[in-house]
């Protein structure tokens, strides 16, 4: 049996390449024992360790990294946790504010409802609540303030056009804004106005005006129709407190104009009856004849004061007659005449001074009573079930007539 040949490897006794003469007819396995004898094992020593890197070479390459980019745009674009806290504490509060808001209008439904059907209004009032935020306010019981504002509520004769209330300091009795069983009010303030608007309307049926004249007076102007004729009529209202909750009015310098010529005042007083304008005293002192007529009426004489000399002369000198009537206190005193009852027993006389008997006859009949029934009104304040409820002052300005309210300890709903 041959036994295999082993080569043994000489190492190269010089620097020059090495050759290797390998046999002709080769053996397999002396190829893989010349793999065995190989040395591999340096390839692990430290002569094939991989130099050290320069740091000025360039970076090994490396797998890219999306997620390290995804963080860099998170850190740029992202918000801090301070301002997203902010955020959610905004919306937080808005959300709380709806919620406030919302309470706030159904609460001041519910009290509009409620105040319409206990004063038996025709349109439910307005109600505003003060305060903020509202729910702590119905928490603790208590309303800051409550404004309420009331329009078009009858009173006697006349609508009032306004009522606005503020009530402060409101203890109020309930479980939340849908049970509201009642409330105290400790103090309220408010004003009432009554327009001339509406007084026209109702008192003047669209043909008597009312404005202002002055503090606590009103005029009253316009057309009434006498006998088949539009006369003018004018009236002073004085505007009065009447107790501690009612308005009333006296009315006074009422007089009924018949054109130019004359003026009727009801009542039986000095300034009051018929009597002639200034205008239509000059035209008549120009007018002979008129004038001689009335001269000739022995009461008119009387009540002129002219002495009955002074009359005859002027009755028959027609000098005398202009020098009478051109006097200036003959003009005034000539106005002063009530011709009521004159006219009425010489119903010539009155024709010739033109005015008609059947138009004075009716002047007389309307009495002093129907027509401050035309211009009067008043009003009074409901009494309240508890506390006090007052008319502090009553005022007249342009608009119409205002009348400052108080109240305190009120009690209502319950």
């Amino acid at each position: 049996m041959r036994t295999p040949h082993t080569p043994t490897h000489h190492p190269a006794q010089s620097d020059g390449p090495r050759t290797e003469r390998v046999p002709q007819d080769r053996n397999p396995y002396d190829e893989l024992a010349a793999l065995a004898d190989h040395p591999l094992d340096g390839f692990l020593t430290e002569d094939h360790v991989p130099a050290p890197r320069d740091e000025d070479s360039e970076e090994p390459w490396a797998p890219p990294n999306h997620r390290r980019g995804s963080r860099r745009r998170n850190r740029a674009t992202g918000l801090p946790t301070m301002v997203r806290l902010l955020a959610w504490t905004l919306t937080l509060a808005c959300l709380v504010t709806l919620a406030d808001r919302w309470a706030l209008l159904y609460a001041e439904h519910k009290a509009s409802e409620r105040l319409k059907d206990e004063l038996h209004l025709a349109a439910a009032p307005e109600v505003r609540i003060g305060g903020f935020p509202f729910l702590t306010q119905l928490a603790r019981q208590r309303l800051d303030s409550v404004r309420v504002t009331v329009a078009d509520i009858p009173a006697q004769r006349v609508t009032l056009t306004q009522v606005t209330a503020t009530a402060e300091d409101i203890r109020i009795d309930g479980d939340g804004p849908t049970a509201v069983r009642g409330a105290l009010v400790r103090q309220m303030r408010g004003q009432v106005l009554l327009s001339f608007g509406d007084m026209n309307r109702e008192l003047g049926a669209s043909q008597v005006a009312f404005t202002a004249r002055g503090p606590g007076l009103v005029r009253a102007h316009g057309a009434l129709r006498i006998a088949g004729r539009e006369l003018r009529v004018q009236a002073d209202a004085r505007i009065r407190r009447d107790g501690e909750r009612g308005i009333a009015t006296s009315v006074d310098g009422m007089q009924v104009g018949i054109g130019d010529l004359a003026t009727y005042r009801p009542g039986t007083g000095p300034a009051e009856g018929l009597h002639l304008t200034d205008a239509s005293a000059r035209r008549l002192a120009r007018e002979a004849e008129k004038i001689k007529a009335m001269l000739s009426v022995p009461e008119i004489v009387h009540r002129l004061g002219v002495p009955d000399g002074a009359v005859r002369a002027a009755l028959h000198d027609e000098d005398k007659l202009h020098q009478l009537t051109g006097a200036p206190r003959f003009l005034h005193d000539l106005t002063r005449v009530n011709l009521v009852d004159t006219a009425l027993a010489h119903p010539a006389l009155l024709q010739r001074l033109g005015l008609d008997l059947s138009l004075l006859t009716a002047l007389t009949k309307l009495t002093r009573p129907e027509i401050a029934d035309r211009f009067s009104f008043a009003f009074r304040l409901p009494e309240p079930p508890s506390g006090a409820l007052r008319l502090r002052d009553v005022t007249v300005d342009k608009d119409g007539i205002r009348a400052d309210v108080s109240g305190t300890g009120l009690l209502l709903g319950r």
